[in-house]
């Protein structure tokens, strides 16, 4: 039982550890946030699956369907299960970053690392970043790790 918690707490700590690094060295955006970036080898379920929670705890912080998300256009399979979890939940999406000035548009970006057999999310607006590891099997993914939740002021 030591051995397994004390292999859990390492891989939670260079997963931490990681996603800092990768916080540091990836490359921003006019808007500030990071450029998307998610590794096409992520099947549909998967992408599905981590799109669909993230997505959800997402909500949980700026309100389901509250608001217009804008994405930079992205063909692999988590940019499209998050577009589509994006719109499930009520928000409008758009993705040539063109919108009315009027409307109150929320610029969503994100990062997906495989690590260490698991794979590391992280999903950024201006006010708020999300990032968790998630195991990943043929049929979907799950959660590996508690959320980490950043709030900027």
């Amino acid at each position: 039982m030591r051995a397994f918690l004390f292999r859990s707490i390492r891989r939670l700590a260079a997963a931490g550890l990681l996603v800092l690094l990768l916080s540091g060295c990836e490359s921003v955006g006019n808007d500030g946030l990071v450029v998307s970036d998610a590794p096409a080898e992520i099947s549909g379920p998967a992408a599905g699956a981590i799109a669909g929670d993230m997505v959800s705890r997402l909500a949980e912080q700026i309100g389901p369907g509250k608001a217009t998300v804008a994405l930079k256009p992205d063909d692999s399979p988590f940019g499209q299960a998050l577009e589509a979890a994006l719109k499930g939940w009520g928000y409008a999406v758009v993705t040539d970053q063109k919108t009315d000035e009027k409307q109150k548009v929320i610029p969503v970006a994100y990062v997906i690392v495989p690590f260490e057999g698991q794979v590391l999310a992280r999903l950024s607006t201006s006010d708020v970043e999300l990032g968790r590891a998630y195991t990943v099997t043929g049929n979907g993914a799950t959660p590996a790790s508690g959320l980490s939740l950043l709030k900027r002021g």
